[in-house]
């Protein structure tokens, strides 16, 4: 039986490219609404949105946004640039998918820091930007890279918006979750079940990653600040 090793290639290149894009705007984002007071939940509720949409609404609206007919699609078309049934358009929708849960585990870590250190540092004459980099990142880097195994793990499953956006081009666009859907839709249990079973696993190694950084962000916290959690 001839194996096709090209969905796990392509699911690899738009998880790595879409976790970089979704690496900083979930940083960014959470340093930009951590400090807000007034509507924060709001905000919170709109960047989160696409947790809950089905998969399918998302790339509904990426098909919209990014159609040949809209504003966007027409500019982006007198530049030569395509994203419909491309892979630049899965990373898309990988981007949109993973987006939330970097942005809910980033404010996580931030709220999680001990402000006294940070107070400290406004003491001692450190810039907003200096203590960003020197005391925000470190304090909340465990679950930051937690964030970033959980939406890299996230955009190596997508499925539903993907397809939507990007469609089933063998080669192209056919990530694994795609070729699950495919194998089945063209009776070839046996290869569905081989891509099954390399989704599961890999989705085995992301989550003990995860667990992993996850341990490291309670032990950083105890050994900065021992009775930390007694207080608590």
């Amino acid at each position: 039986m001839d194996f096709d090793l090209s969905p796990l290639w392509i699911s690899l290149k738009i998880a790595a490219v879409s976790t970089i894009f979704t690496f900083f705007l979930g940083i960014l984002f959470a340093r930009l609404v951590f400090p807000m007071k007034r509507f924060r939940f709001l905000i919170d509720s709109l960047l989160s949105l696409p947790m809950v949409l089905p998969p399918t609404v998302t790339g509904f609206f990426l098909l919209i946004i990014f159609g040949k007919n809209s504003t966007i699609g027409r500019f982006l078309a007198s530049l030569g640039l395509q994203v419909l049934f491309t892979w630049q358009g899965a990373v898309i929708a990988a981007v949109i998918v993973s987006f939330p849960i970097m942005y809910i585990t980033t404010m996580g870590a931030f709220q999680q820091m001990d402000t006294e250190l940070i107070d400290a540092a406004r003491t001692i004459g450190y810039s907003e930007r200096v203590i960003f980099f020197k005391v925000w990142l470190p304090l909340s880097w465990p679950g930051i890279a937690a964030g970033t195994t959980l939406s890299f793990a996230r955009a190596l499953g997508e499925f539903g918006a993907t397809i939507m956006i990007a469609g089933n081009l063998p080669g192209k666009t056919r990530t694994m979750s795609i070729a699950v859907y495919s194998s089945m839709q063209g009776g070839n249990r046996e290869m569905a079940y081989v891509w099954v079973i390399i989704i599961m696993c890999l989705a085995f190694c992301m989550l003990a990653l995860m667990n992993f950084w996850s341990s490291r962000r309670y032990t950083t916290d105890e050994r900065i600040n021992p009775d930390r959690r007694m207080r608590g």
